[in-house]
């Protein structure tokens, strides 16, 4: 055994003398407040000047640890208490969201700001977002002007993608709703952000981040109806919007509606139960005859799990629909509704590759169960047939439209020699 003593091991590797310029400068809070509120101070009511400043200092100040302090005294002037009042702790600036103008303008130079300072440092896109849904939340604690300004600010913000949707979920808090300013605040943000944008795009940004379906919780429960929303809506000139929570709201009855028949079909309930249900839910709901026939068609179609063979799936389809041709015929009353009937079975079997044999097949199954007449189906075939696979349909169906047409003919001539 060797007597030599043990070397110690040693770290190896280069030093990098790191140059003290790139070094991030230490602060605590206050420190930090006091260079944003002097630096604020200093470029005064020229955006473009605190626009260079707030980009130089990222270099030196530690943004991504002040995130929630830097945004505080860009909106408010300093740092915000629990509630939105202003902390006591240091003088605020006078250079801020909350004491400029109140005009579309200011606040449009403002939100250019914050589009520069969010390009410039990635890392705060999160951290702004936080903070847009922290003043949401604070807004009984703000004046009705400050409010105006960040409802004007944040429908910009909106528009031009800095901020997504889904800080509406602030407007959502109890309190908020309960005391009326989250529909007033909603009032003011949403006309602001159409001054921006057109409303398909508005809706495309709430649908992406399912805010579309939510908008009637800014009302109380007890007032949250289609009427009390368009009435606040419409009277504020916000028609688009309450338009398309009506539709929103429709399209979801519809869903339920669907499902709920679809429920009854598999539970094997009777057909005049199903008819006698229906019937009731297009009164209660004020729902046309074309449109629950659209979806009694979806329903009688999604209730059967359906052979995957193409030579099979036909015979399948035919035995299924004679079986729920009295509740088809039960909603077929009208010209149009027959119409929108064909057009569902035409979308159906093109949507559904094994059932494009079984298009002609349907149709004079439903033929000659009343459900469509000669009228409906030779309009279909000679104008009112939509784009989807229309070349195969009307091949499928040109015998039979013969067939029709000869028939109708021969009943006229018929009727001519009566008269006669």
């Amino acid at each position: 055994m060797s007597n030599q003593k043990q070397q110690k091991p040693t770290l190896t590797g280069q030093r990098f003398k790191t140059r003290k310029r790139d070094e991030k400068e230490r602060f605590d809070p206050s420190q930090f407040q006091e260079s944003i509120v002097q630096g604020l101070n200093q470029s005064g009511t020229d955006l473009e000047a605190v626009g260079k400043f707030l980009d130089a200092s990222g270099a030196k100040l530690d943004y991504r640890r002040y995130a929630e302090t830097l945004f505080d005294i860009l909106v408010a002037g300093g740092m915000l208490a629990p509630g939105g009042t202003l902390a006591e702790d240091m003088t605020p600036t006078e250079f801020c969201l909350f004491k400029a103008q109140e005009d579309m303008e200011t606040m449009q130079a403002y939100a250019q700001v914050f589009n520069k300072l969010i390009r410039r440092y990635k890392y705060l896109e999160k951290g702004f977002e936080d903070e847009v849904k922290k003043l949401l939340l604070f807004l009984k604690g703000f004046t009705e002007s400050e409010c105006n300004k960040l409802a004007m600010l944040t429908g910009i913000l909106l528009a031009n993608g800095t901020i997504s949707a889904s800080i509406l979920s602030s407007l959502f808090n109890e309190n908020l709703v309960k005391e009326g300013v989250s529909a007033s605040f909603a009032i003011k943000l949403f006309k602001s952000w159409l001054s921006e944008r057109d409303f398909n795009s508005v809706a495309g940004s709430l649908r992406k981040v399912g805010m579309d379906n939510r908008l009637m919780e800014l009302f109380p429960a007890n007032k949250r109806s289609c009427e009390h929303f368009s009435k606040y809506f419409n009277d504020a000139g916000l028609q688009e919007l309450s338009g398309f929570v009506k539709n929103q709201q429709s399209i979801g009855t519809r869903k339920e509606l669907q499902k709920e028949i679809e429920d009854q079909m598999s539970r094997g309930d009777p057909l005049k139960d199903i008819i006698a249900y229906t019937r009731e839910e297009i009164k209660k709901n004020n729902i046309s005859e074309q449109t629950m026939i659209g979806l009694i068609w979806a329903s009688v179609m999604s209730s059967v799990e359906w052979n995957k063979k193409e030579e099979l799936v036909t015979e399948q389809a035919i035995k299924h629909l004679k079986q729920y041709s009295p509740l088809l015929k039960a909603f077929t009353s009208q010209g149009l509704s027959e119409l929108t009937l064909l057009l569902k079975i035409q979308e159906y079997c093109y949507d559904n590759i094994h059932f494009m044999k079984a298009f002609q097949k349907i149709v004079v199954l439903l033929y000659k169960a009343d459900v469509l007449s000669e009228e409906p189906i030779l309009k279909w075939y000679k104008e009112a047939h939509l784009a989807k696979g229309k070349s195969v349909f009307l091949e499928q169906m040109k015998t039979f439209v013969e067939w029709l047409k000869n028939a109708e003919e021969e009943s006229e001539s018929e009727e001519d020699e009566d008269a006669d």
